[in-house]
């Protein structure tokens, strides 16, 4: 990962300015992530440590972080301990991806007592705990690890906290010769067992040195070659910038794979390379993006699974209407067996299974078998015909309004699927508030003495303002969809919206505008849609005077007329560039 020992050394050195500032808020906004809001020293700012199994880290960051009505248990405890303490001391573990803060706090007697919260950076195993320093013991975790998960390392309230286990690795800093370097390289180098020379020269700088990721042991490779001096020269000169806190964060987006970051220069990276003044802001922007598709991702998962198995259900529901339409199909033809054999009911009687009658509907007047029921007289066999004819013809209708209420109905669902793929952890509630008011799912309960919440009368709305300076607003599910086509827009706003394809409402308020907002919006109502990944994506504009919401729709769905059609390719890097805020 590119949280390394190194990135950590850097955070670390960094968070020192904040040692004798005062923690004054915590909070515990997720299952894995706390907030501390720190102040004094001339510190303002918010905390982030993060146990998250895919994302842990620790930064300061200016993201909004809910606080939750009930805090957790452990985010209780540190309230409890830490909260209005002093910070003392902030140190890393060697070169581990281990950070220990030292508070020291009064206790409900006004005496003195240090509390330390240690955060583990250890991808899936990462934890964060709260320890006495003095007895070792354990006050809680973020995450309880019992004797059944690891007989080693027990992370429960009362027991003994262990340290992570030693690899027998080396800190790289305390490395002073050649000789040491190869020794401590040679240690490992045997146990590489790839064939390429450059894979077990990183492999071997890996497995040797506590705090080297395979990031930075295929940068040291890299330049090692790349300036023909050696391995260890390239090592010992990243080494010496480390050891001398001369950190350089960036983070380098290739062409072609995933973004990486790092506290030094990432050379043998090829592509868009962005630097910061403070590695912090570095993982900041880093993550800002990621953590909050993964929060999303989190609170949505129940609704995704729900909308995916109600569409599945009425696409089941479309294919028996289907061949019960086809069924019915065959009206005419049960329609004229009833007759023929009204015609010919001396031919046959009770107990026959078939009858061959002279079709005289056919210009040939060819015969033709016509099944019976046995137990039935020939006049009840003709009846029995009649009777399934009608039926046929009653459902005819009947089901072709079934299969255009399972059409509209997957269309819609459609629709909150696809906000779902664009929602903001802040869009997640008026998705689920639509879905209750639809009857889809039902009111979560309320507690005793709480009362209902009133919804807001307006949601939130993205606004971008084009290169013209014009404001283009955007819905990003439903019911932003019907406030901004319904409310917000004015008879002479044009209105845009991606041709038979699940999206948003994007609307230009403005009555003149040029070719370069109109391109821009075209954009952006691609880039909110289920073709977010396609090109030449088709977008129907026209004015909101053309646009109608038939009575007793569901929510988002309009009809329009009138339209025109661009087709454009969702470009990520215009709409960054344009200015956007939610009003």
């Amino acid at each position: 990962m590119s949280l390394d020992g190194i990135v950590t050394r850097a955070l670390v050195y960094e968070l020192q300015n904040c040692v004798h500032a005062r923690i004054h808020k915590i909070y515990q906004p997720t299952d894995n992530e706390l907030v501390l809001h720190i102040r004094g020293q001339g510190i303002n700012g918010r905390l982030l440590m993060s146990a998250h199994p895919s994302m842990p880290r620790i930064h300061w960051t200016e993201q909004p972080w809910a606080n939750p009505q009930e805090p957790p248990m452990f985010c209780m405890l540190l309230r409890k301990y830490c909260e209005g303490g002093v910070i003392e001391a902030i140190r890393q573990v060697g070169m581990e991806r281990v950070v220990e803060i030292d508070i020291r706090h009064r206790d409900e007697l006004g005496d003195c007592a240090l509390k330390r919260i240690v955060l583990e950076i250890m991808g899936r195993h990462s934890n964060l705990m709260l320890i006495d320093p003095a007895t070792g013991v354990i006050h809680d975790g973020i995450r309880h690890v019992t004797p059944a998960i690891s007989s080693h390392r027990v992370v429960l309230p009362g027991s003994l906290y262990v340290p992570p286990p030693s690899q027998n690795k080396v800190n790289p800093l305390i490395v002073d010769s050649e000789a040491a370097f190869e020794e401590a390289l040679n240690n490992h180098h045997a146990e590489a067992e790839q064939s390429d020379e450059t894979q077990n020269t990183m492999k071997a700088l890996v497995n040797s040195f506590t705090g080297i990721s395979p990031l930075i042991a295929r940068e040291i490779a890299y330049r090692a070659q790349e300036n023909q001096a050696g391995l260890w020269p390239a090592f010992l000169e990243m080494m010496q910038q480390i050891a001398r806190h001369s950190y350089v964060p960036n983070l380098v987006e290739p062409v072609n794979g995933k973004t990486d970051y790092s506290a030094v220069t990432l050379t043998h990276l090829q592509g868009e390379a962005q630097t910061f003044t403070s590695i912090h802001q570095c993982l900041e922007t880093y993550f800002s993006e990621k953590a909050q598709r993964d929060l999303v991702r989190q609170r949505t998962t129940d609704l995704h699974r729900f909308l995916l198995n109600e569409i599945s259900k009425n696409e089941k529901k479309l294919v028996k209407l289907q061949e019960t339409l086809e069924e019915a199909e065959e009206a005419d033809k049960v329609r004229r067996f009833g007759e023929l054999l009204t015609a010919h009911l001396h031919q046959f009687q009770r107990g026959d299974k078939s009858v061959q009658v002279t079709d005289y509907y056919d210009e040939d007047q060819q015969t033709v078998a016509i099944p019976l029921d046995p137990l039935l007289t020939p006049n009840e066999n003709a009846q029995r015909f009649f009777r399934k004819y009608s039926k046929l013809k009653n459902s005819r209708t009947v089901v072709a309004e079934q299969m255009q209420a399972a059409e509209d109905e997957i269309r819609y669902l459609a629709s909150v699927l696809q906000g779902l793929d664009t929602a903001s952890p802040a869009d997640i509630e008026e998705i689920r508030d639509e879905l209750t008011e639809q009857g889809y799912i039902r009111e979560r309960g309320l507690k005793r003495g709480m009362k209902k919440k009133k919804k807001k009368d307006r949601p939130s709305i993205l606004c971008y303002t084009s290169s013209e300076g014009i404001p283009i607003y955007v819905g990003k599910n439903n019911t932003q969809n019907d406030y901004v086509t319904n409310r917000l827009g004015t008879p002479s706003d044009t209105w845009l919206h991606t041709k038979d394809i699940p999206g948003s409402h994007v609307l230009i308020r403005s009555p003149e505008f040029g070719e370069a907002t109109l391109h821009e919006a075209a954009v952006l109502a691609a880039y909110y849609s289920k073709a977010k990944e396609s090109s030449t994506v088709p977008v129907d504009y026209t004015r909101i005077r053309n646009v109608r919401k038939p009575n007793g729709a569901k929510p988002g769905f309009v009809i329009y007329e009138g339209q025109r059609t661009l087709y454009v390719t969702p470009d990520e890097a215009l709409i960054e560039r344009m200015p956007s805020e939610v009003k």
